[in-house]
């Protein structure tokens, strides 16, 4: 299974991420998480401290190691665009809860783009992870799918949008779909979080065909409570992830 979550900040993409991740590991599956989010913390959802947390240095700032795999630096401006990275999650990954996470960081383009050092290693970790076969593997990823290149995206299993009952969150969703056809991806999902009432699930039925919609996680202050007490929503909120395992259950079937 490999899955990439995305949306807005503060949809709540991490909170289904974490617990689809420690869901799957609790059934004894190799779970690696990818933190591709510039606002990370992947890492307090699954249980790290806040200390736990400031001690990863992401792999994008992780000059000595990029320097290394691509040959670039001060005196060679030439670099691999295809570096060898099959041993990175291993040497690199954070064990937390049976979970391993991976924070790749992010790459400071100046609003440009760019073809760095950086931004490739980060393309070639992320590609290497789809072709692990056996593995779970979820990435919890900004709105943009600009990490993500053609051979990258067209491993996935699936795309989930996070959304909220909202028509700006709708047009998030509209947005990830059409980047992904870009890609070649026809198959992307929503999931609608801090539904309050029957309106809230109304509005996101009328606005998400079908068969994209794969479920609701509604508005919950244990959550919150589990944010505001540096604890993982997997060990603060039974309801969550009731709601979340039956999601999980739509893309094991699936």
């Amino acid at each position: 299974m490999k899955v990439a979550i995305t949306g807005k900040g503060g949809v709540g993409k991490t909170t289904l991420s974490s617990t689809l991740a420690r869901l799957y590991a609790d059934e004894g599956r190799t779970v690696l998480a990818a933190d591709v989010d510039p606002d990370a913390n992947l890492g307090l959802a699954l249980g790290l401290s806040q200390e736990e947390v400031d001690s990863i240095i992401p792999i994008s700032k992780m000059r000595d190691l990029v320097e290394e795999r691509t040959g670039a630096n001060e005196f060679n401006k030439f670099f691999k665009l295809n570096p060898d990275v099959s041993d990175i999650p291993e040497k690199f990954a954070k064990d937390i809860n049976g979970v391993k996470l991976l924070v790749m960081g992010t790459v400071d383009v100046g609003g440009t783009g760019c073809v760095c050092p950086e931004h490739v290693m980060l393309k070639a970790i992320l590609s290497n992870l789809t072709y692990r076969k056996n593995d779970v593997v979820i990435m919890d990823m900004e709105a943009g799918l600009e990490h993500l290149g053609r051979g990258t995206a067209a491993n996935m299993d699936q795309f989930i949008v996070v959304i909220e009952p909202g028509s700006r969150s709708v047009q998030t969703y509209r947005n990830v779909k059409r980047l992904a056809a870009d890609l070649g991806i026809k198959r992307v999902r929503v999931v609608a979080n801090k539904i309050r009432d029957e309106r809230d699930e109304a509005f996101i039925r009328d606005s998400i065909p079908a068969e994209d919609l794969l479920g609701f996680i509604h508005y919950n202050p244990e959550i919150m409570d589990a944010d505001r007490n540096g604890k993982s929503p997997y060990d603060f909120s039974p309801a969550a992830i009731e709601e979340i395992r039956r999601i999980k259950q739509v893309l094991d079937r699936d």
